[in-house]
């Protein structure tokens, strides 16, 4: 897994800081083609960025570190148009990653991983992307990082910890 520092939402994002609710991301991406052709303003000149290709951009949300107190994590995918000015019109939600509870959210764990969304029936293509964190109760500690990367590590990690639960030096007749 590649990770561009022009395709991240959040790098250890604090998210224990403010009081529980809506947390945007540090980072708004910005899809606009700043080449002039088309025309970034104006509402238009978002590039596409391959949803629905194959292979297709992931957005990846890890737990960056251990999340303490609080109950729950939600995360939305949002998007908006640029408003005539260069700047991000009004944000629509996307696609949403389930609420994780607390005892979930330990450190390196994957919060919620999802394709690039389409954008939703009626919705103008958008030119730039944001995650909106939605915290429940009041945490402690608990950062995230989030980016969108072309593969990411998908392996499921069993109770043990080890990659599809199997212990380490198990061999798996065939």
């Amino acid at each position: 897994m590649i990770l561009d520092s022009l395709l991240m939402f959040s790098t250890a994002q604090d998210l224990f800081t403010p009081a529980a609710g809506a947390i945007d991301s540090t980072n708004t991406i910005d899809l606009g083609v700043t080449s002039g052709i088309p025309s970034s303003a104006n509402g238009g000149g978002a590039r596409d960025i391959g949803a629905g290709d194959d292979p297709a951009l992931e957005i990846m949300v890890i737990a960056a570190t251990a999340f303490v107190g609080g109950t729950s994590l939600a995360v939305s995918v949002q998007g908006a148009p640029d408003d005539g000015t260069g700047a991000p019109g009004s944000f629509t939600p996307m696609a949403n990653i389930p609420a994780v509870v607390t005892a979930n959210l330990d450190a390196g764990q994957a919060i919620g991983n999802i394709t690039v969304p389409r954008p939703v029936p009626g919705q103008v293509l958008p030119r730039f992307l944001k995650l909106v964190y939605t915290t429940v109760g009041d945490f402690s500690a608990g950062t995230v990082t989030a980016g969108i990367v072309l593969d990411r590590d998908d392996q499921i990690v069993g109770l043990n910890g080890q990659y599809s639960g199997y212990p380490a030096g198990l061999t798996v007749a065939n």
